[in-house]
């Protein structure tokens, strides 16, 4: 079983962790997926939905550890690649 990964506040706490043996710290529970977003947002749109829509997003934006914004970005992000 792997070990839980510290609470690191500072650069040097980082610097110290990566200098040791990390092996310990490898498993799948110890890291996840992350997306970057490279492309300037640069247009604002405004668009209304359900109360109960914006729930569901914002319940599932914290369940990622992200801002519900880009988990509405990456919903038609993801649409728009599928339609085409």
């Amino acid at each position: 079983m792997s070990k839980r990964l510290p609470k690191m506040k500072t650069d040097e706490a980082v610097k110290n962790l990566l200098s040791g043996d990390i092996s310990d710290y490898i498993s799948s529970q110890n890291f996840s997926v992350v997306s970057f977003e490279f492309e300037a947002k640069d247009k604002s749109i405004t668009l209304r939905v359900s109360e109960h829509l914006l729930k569901k997003i914002r319940n599932l934006a914290k369940k990622r550890h992200t801002p519900y914004q880009k988990v509405i970005r990456q919903a038609i992000e993801k649409f728009i690649l599928e339609a085409a």
